[in-house]
């Protein structure tokens, strides 16, 4: 039967070949997205000691000026490191594994504004 199977599958190719009909379009698989370390600051430190490693959080930046913005979402924890001794009101580091183009906003948001996540 798999000869019969492998038969049909090969002549059902060349059929459509013969026919005239275009072969079947293989496409690339999609280019695997590089993933890298994002530490990333968040406000509430008592929020960040909730998280684990392997954790999916939307990070988002609340302004003064304008609504509350995510900027990155469904990201993935990869490590939130211990508090640091006598930082008071700081918050609290956590790493983030994300594309390099969101680290980058990550980046930019962390200057500009204080930033909060949500568990996905």
């Amino acid at each position: 039967m798999a000869v019969l199977a492998a038969a049909l599958a090969v002549g059902g190719t060349e059929a459509r070949a013969s026919r005239g009909a275009a072969p079947p379009v293989v496409k690339p698989p999609p280019a695997a997205v590089r993933l890298v370390s994002a530490p990333v600051r968040i406000a509430d430190a008592a929020t960040v000691r909730l998280l684990r490693p392997g954790d999916r959080v939307d990070v988002v930046a609340a302004e003064r000026a304008g609504p509350p913005r995510v900027v990155a979402a469904g990201a993935r924890v990869a490590e939130v490191p211990r508090p640091e001794e006598g930082v008071g009101d700081g918050g609290a580091l956590v790493v983030l594994a994300v594309p390099r183009d969101t680290a980058r906003v990550l980046v930019g948001a962390g200057t500009t504004a204080r930033l909060a996540v949500t568990l996905c």
